[in-house]
């Protein structure tokens, strides 16, 4: 995975947006190549600078579409129209709208989690892997805010054998934080009763921020306040010696 991410990026666990955002410049050319090299062999268009110029484009124009009239609604020529592409060229890259929905869903959902892990898996000790990882999980709800909000927007309009992709995502994120919750347990440093429930209490906290941004938007919050905040919060209750 490309993602313009150092294998080792050396990040404090207290790291701000401004500074997360200059290490992880999270692209729509990066997410794309990042596909075409994974899905080459299926690929029509050879080129690799062309196939990815051009879904680069489709992607945009989906995500913009759907924004405004809902990915339902969306047909192949209003995408043809925004994306500036002809109907025989998007047939290049997929052979319908449901494999557009999953090839959408499928790159964004890895990016993702490729970026979250990159971001920890160096940070040994529990208190600092799981303050990385929720600053890291914030920070990239908002640089990747529409494809966020398409996740959670058109989930609904994937195909039934497709809806595995949101939910092994979801399973995967609360699992993510459920094993730092464990090994702050086992090292003795945390203090929960039931990491599973505090693992998805985490996750909720999290999507607060990218399902209701004009709520945070009114209150002048900015992005940063709230990761101390959650941070707060989260630590208040999981930590071994926090005063009752």
């Amino acid at each position: 995975m490309n993602n313009n991410i150092p294998d080792k990026t050396g990040a404090s666990p207290d790291i701000t947006f401004d500074e997360f955002k200059a290490l992880v410049m999270v692209s729509l050319e990066d997410i794309c190549r990042d596909f075409y090299r994974a899905n080459r062999d299926l690929m029509k268009i050879k080129k690799e600078d062309v196939a990815v110029k051009n879904y680069v484009s489709i992607c945009l124009a989906t995500l913009k579409l759907s924004n405004e009239k809902g990915f339902k609604a969306m047909s192949l020529r209003d995408l043809c129209s925004e994306s500036g592409l002809s109907m025989g060229a998007l047939y290049s890259y997929f052979s319908s709208k449901d494999e557009l929905l999953h090839m959408i869903h499928e790159q964004g959902h890895t990016s993702v989690q490729n970026i979250l892990l990159r971001f920890t898996r160096d940070i040994a000790d529990p208190l600092g892997k799981l303050r990385m990882a929720m600053r890291a999980h914030l920070y990239l709800s908002e640089i990747m805010r529409y494809w966020f909000a398409f996740f959670f927007m058109e989930t609904k309009n994937l195909r039934k054998e497709d809806r595995r992709i949101p939910v092994e995502s979801e399973i995967w994120t609360e699992k993510f934080y459920i094993d730092i919750l464990e090994q702050g347990i086992n090292e003795n440093v945390f203090s929960i009763a039931n990491p599973e429930l505090t693992g998805s209490a985490i996750k909720a906290l999290l999507q607060d921020w990218y399902l209701k941004r004009w709520k945070f938007s009114q209150r002048k919050i900015n992005i940063d306040d709230y990761a101390a905040f959650i941070i707060a919060v989260v630590e208040s209750f999981i930590m071994k010696n926090k005063e009752r």
